[in-house]
Parts: structure tokens; sequence; C-alpha cells
């Protein structure tokens, strides 16, 4: 998600807040990912910023009303974007959902789909993916068979677009797409995320667009362990991590 943002906008400081230290929240209960989230999300308001994203399908799910109701400042997250571009590319209204569990257990996208009735929407959630992601595997057959296992019932049912619900997925795009085929559109919930940052930025008159930007990272975890899968995920734009205190629970 965070590299989505920084491509789309050079120019705009970030402060990414990682709860590493308690992830994953895919497996934890709706109500402790609320807690968390929001305990993140207070200490970034506390450092003065202009917009807050929530860079989590998970979080998004757990408390997107509670943020916007909670903060000052815009609030963007990953689901509604993800849906509005699925609902526009697919052809016949057969959509899939790859996720974690805690966001397919919320029914957060049956809910954001809820004003499309003509779209047949099916969940899978998918576990296994974050582990690999965060391992830095993004082939063999370990994962093409993880991959058939979670993405060949979907096929089954005939979808012809997939959104991947957890800002790790793009970084299997390989593998999904060669499970699920050309005639399968996918749609990133980071990459629609980061276009909704740039319209907020825009309508809000908040757009940096000069400038050299600079990027803060935190983490309630080990700074070292942040930084390694950091840099697979982020880049160069990742030169060094911070511990964050709180988020210890």
């Amino acid at each position: 998600m965070a590299r989505s943002v920084i491509d789309q906008l050079p120019h705009e400081s970030i402060v990414y807040l990682g709860d590493t230290a308690r992830q994953p929240y895919g497996s934890k209960p709706i109500g402790a990912v609320r807690e968390y989230a929001l305990e993140c999300l207070d200490h970034l308001v506390g450092q003065g910023v202009k917009a807050l994203v929530i860079a989590c399908n998970s979080a998004s799910a757990a408390m997107l009303r509670d943020a916007r109701e909670r903060y000052d400042v815009p609030v963007v997250e990953v689901i509604y974007p993800a849906t509005r571009r699925a609902v526009a590319a697919s052809r016949d209204g057969r959509i899939g959902v790859i996720c974690t569990r805690a966001t397919a257990d919320s029914m957060a996208y049956d809910d954001a789909f809820a004003a499309a009735p003509h779209v047949s929407l099916h969940t899978r959630s998918c576990p296994k993916f974050v582990d690999f992601v965060e391992q830095g595997i993004t082939g063999g057959d370990e994962l093409l068979d993880a991959a058939h296992e979670y993405l060949d019932p979907l096929l089954s049912e005939g979808i012809d677009t997939l959104i991947l619900g957890c800002t790790h997925y793009p970084l299997l795009t390989g593998v999904i797409s060669y499970v699920m085929g050309d005639q399968v559109t996918l749609v990133s919930s980071a990459e629609e995320c980061a276009k909704d940052v740039y319209k907020m930025l825009v309508r809000n008159d908040l757009m940096r667009d000069s400038g050299e930007a600079e990027y803060t990272f935190l983490t309630t975890g080990s700074p070292d362990e942040f930084e390694g899968i950091g840099r697979r995920l982020l880049g160069p734009e990742l030169a060094r991590a911070s511990q964050f205190m709180g988020g210890k629970s």
C-alpha cells in the first residue's frame, strides 16, 4: 500500500506505522483488531498528519466507521475503492475476493457490494499468502499448490474479476494471474486505495506537488525485522525504522 502511495504521490511525506508486534491482524478477532488499529491511528493523528490511510483490509473492516467519527482529518481505506473498481471491470457481475479470515468474517466486502445487487460475490480467505510474502517467497511448488487450493474454487464459480483483498497479495500477482488466467481481471485493493488518496488530497486542497518527500517508518516490533521485510515490500525509501513503544499488549 505504501509503495503505491509513494509511486503515485512522490512529493508527499509519509509516516508509516506497522503493528508488527501484533500481526497478523487477519487471524485475530475483529474487536482486537479494532482496538489495536485505533491505538495506532491515535498515535499518527498525534503526530499531526493531514490525512489517514488505513492500509489494511482487516483493519478497514474492523474500524473504518469509528475512525471517521473519531478524527478530524480525512480517512481513506482499502475496501470501497477496490469494490468500485471491480464493479466497473466485471463483465457479468461474478466477482471474487481473496482476503484474510478477519476480513472474510467481517463480511465487509458483502456490505460494500450491497449497492450493486447484480453482483454475485464469492469470497475466499487465503491465510497462507501473507506468510509467503513476508518470507519473500513468490514462486515454487508450495506456493503454487496453495494458490490452486484457494483459487480453483473461484474459477469453478466462473468469476471474471478478482479483488486482491489484502495489501500483501499484489506481491503474488504472478502466481495468482498464472492460476486465474488471462480471462480474469485482477483488482489490487492497494493500488485502488492509492488512487483514492490522490483524489482525496486534490478534493481537500491538500496536495503537495513539489519538494522532497520525507519518510518515517515506525514499528511496534523489532526494527531490524521490520526493515528486512519492509525493504522487500517498499524498496529503497525504507532507509531505517524506529520503534513505536505502544502496541505491546
